[in-house]
């Protein structure tokens, strides 16, 4: 990819398109415009929390890095979306149940309340468990395509936006794999005039997205933009690209856990997950064919992170099962148990037990909101098609055609660190260090 030598400057406001306005949508905007209003803190979020160490350890340079790099700020964001539900943003929140009624939303009931989603493309079909009326009519899934850039283009001259981005936070469709239709851009425009079934609405969104020059990022794990056809027109526009599937809860424990072990050279013999949540994407997983699509997506974590073919003592005869069960109690505060048997000297076994307690929709929202402006700040930078450096949010991050994905957290981060680093001009820190100790 070649180095930018210029980035244009973040002027004007973001638009921020969200497909899917529940739970994980409005905990984001909610959060971002209490920021604003100085009523919360975006804990979680790189680009407005956490420094960047620039140069040798001794220059003590660590600024913040949306103080090093020209991203958005959060007062210029403003904010669309589409679902089948027609419940503005105060109500969808409050029927989400992820943040504090009285205290977080009632504050901010004004804001919220004017935000109503556009009818949505979409399809039951694609997510058996969720209806609403708020729907699109069209003949077919291409003039679908083509009212999704039609509301793209009115949201942004209806807003004065100077740009926009979008980040699918809707839910889980069911599995499809990549066919014929995936292979070209002539083959799936044909199947979308022929209504073809491998072509889910998630694929229309980003096929829109592109179409209309915009940053789209996929935050589920089903098939949207991951395949050549859309790949290669990303890549041709220069509109950047990633996904998919926001790494929140399990799968973020592993791909911190999974690291530390390979590090040490201690072995797995198995690695049981199991989840109960009751949130809006707990009752759309309940389904078989959904679920599929989220099992694949976290079953590649731990064989690409531990590859067993390498390491066949250590992790060739592994066991990894993962379950996920509809709770309703629970509402978005997933619960997820890991059972890990891994042995060491000797062959030695030893257990680790994890059960984290987690809220789905607050580990996401930041990830929505650092992906906004991180693909708002390569397309101004001009690097288009896939955005490997964004992996660090990601539980089956989208690479190159033939590239098998990173998915150890700390190279991840180290990536995503240095890429902005060679933005700026900066040098690409290795941790080397051998500098510190030359006569």
């Amino acid at each position: 990819m070649k180095k930018p030598s210029e980035i244009r400057p973040a002027e004007g406001k973001l638009g921020v398109l969200l497909p899917g306005f529940g739970a994980v949508a409005t905990t984001f905007v909610a959060g971002v415009e209490a920021a604003r209003r100085g009523l919360a803190r975006p804990i979680g979020s790189l680009t407005q929390m956490q420094t960047i160490r620039l140069g040798k350890r001794t220059e003590g340079r660590a600024p913040l890095i949306k103080d090093f790099v020209p991203i958005a700020q959060l007062e210029d964001l403003v904010f669309g979306a589409w679902d089948p539900i027609a419940d503005n943003g105060y109500e969808s929140a409050v029927n989400s149940g992820v943040l504090r009624k009285e205290q977080h939303l009632d504050p901010i009931k004004d804001f919220l309340s004017g935000i109503e989603p556009m009818p949505a493309a979409f399809d039951t079909k694609y997510v058996k468990k969720l209806n609403g009326p708020n729907v699109k009519k069209a003949a077919n899934k291409r003039e679908l395509a083509e009212a999704l850039r039609e509301d793209i283009r009115r949201f942004k001259k209806e807003n004065d936006c100077d740009r926009l981005v979008m980040v699918w936070c809707g839910s889980t469709e069911i599995y499809v794999r990549p066919s014929a239709v995936h292979e070209s851009l002539e083959a799936f425009e044909k199947a979308m005039e022929e209504d073809h079934p491998d072509i889910a609405p998630s694929q229309l969104y980003a096929y829109a997205a592109i179409m209309e020059g915009v940053p789209y990022a996929n935050g589920a794990p089903n098939l949207s933009a991951d395949f050549a056809a859309l790949e290669e027109l990303a890549k041709e526009r220069s509109v950047p690209l990633c996904g998919k599937d926001f790494k929140t809860g399990q799968t973020l424990m592993k791909t911190i856990l999974a690291p530390g072990f390979k590090t040490r050279m201690l072995g797995l013999s198995g690695w049981f997950s199991t989840n109960i949540l009751g949130n809006r994407d707990g009752e759309v997983l309940d389904d078989p064919e959904s679920f599929k699509t989220k099992e694949v997506s976290k079953l590649g974590v731990l064989e690409h992170i531990l590859q067993p073919d390498m390491y066949p003592e250590l992790y060739g005869d592994m066991y990894h099962k993962v379950r996920i069960n509809y709770y309703p109690p629970r509402g978005d505060n997933k619960e997820g148990w890991d059972n890990i048997d891994i042995f060491g000297w000797m062959g030695y076994g030893m257990q680790i037990k994890v059960d984290f307690l987690c809220r789905d929709s607050i580990l996401a929202a930041p990830i929505v909101l650092d992906l906004a402006l991180f693909m708002d700040l390569a397309s101004r930078a001009g690097l288009g098609g896939i955005q490997e450096w964004l992996s660090f949010y990601f539980k089956s991050p989208q690479t190159a055609p033939g590239l098998y994905p990173e998915h150890d957290i700390f190279i991840q981060h180290m990536k995503l660190k240095n890429t902005l680093r060679w933005m700026m001009g900066e040098s690409e820190i290795t941790h080397l260090g051998v500098e510190y100790y030359d006569d």
